[in-house]
């Protein structure tokens, strides 16, 4: 299995080179990540719960980084076992380019062999999922390092004060209900992409 894709961070290169080496904001970007520590300068170890079709699993793992070229890329080892579930290895080379405005381009070359119950599931399955973490993956490391949005003052987005009465014949109650549901539908998204 092969998957190469880019991604256009809102940062910097060095931005971006530091989160990828940062265990926090790498925890929070994977998906099922339950513990990621940094064992050396070179090493990582991390327990990753994981479920590809019908089979879920706890996978313990370990992550070797080689080839640094700061802050401009680094191919990443892995390799990991889930018990019963089988077992998955690989590698992935991800390099980092100046953007424009400011950001920038992460481009990744990932591939990976799988074996035991997750071998059996089917390459067409496996790919899918992979496909998934790893769109997972990005999107969430992306938005960790989006700048804030500007805050908007309540006055000037037309949505009534607490208490105040409707106006407009009710639109601002709509937009409440609109932010409400809007908000209800991204912390679903946000634990159906932690699940994973």
């Amino acid at each position: 299995m092969e998957m190469t894709s880019t991604r256009v961070v809102d940062a910097p290169p060095e931005k971006v080179w530091a989160a990828l080496n940062d265990p926090a904001v790498l925890k929070d970007a994977v998906p099922g990540c339950e513990t990621l520590e940094r064992v050396s300068d070179n090493e990582w170890r991390a327990v990753v719960a994981a479920r590809v079709g019908p089979v879920s699993a706890r996978f313990n793992g370990r992550m070797l980084l080689a080839d640094l070229d700061p802050p401009n890329g680094y191919t990443l080892k892995f390799e990991g076992q889930g018990g019963a579930a089988g077992f998955a290895n690989g590698e992935a080379r991800v390099s980092l380019a100046p953007a424009d405005g400011g950001k920038t381009a992460l481009t990744y070359t990932a591939k990976a062999q799988v074996g035991g119950k997750l071998a059996q599931i089917g390459s067409r399955l496996i790919d899918g999922a992979a496909a998934k973490m790893a769109d997972d993956f990005f999107a969430r490391f992306a938005a960790l390092l989006a700048p804030p949005a500007p805050a908007v003052d309540v006055a000037d987005a037309g949505v009534a004060a607490p208490g105040a009465p409707p106006s407009s014949g009710g639109k601002p109650v709509i937009r409440y209900v609109a932010i409400v549901a809007i908000a209800l539908l991204l912390a679903w998204l946000a634990f159906k992409g932690g699940r994973w």
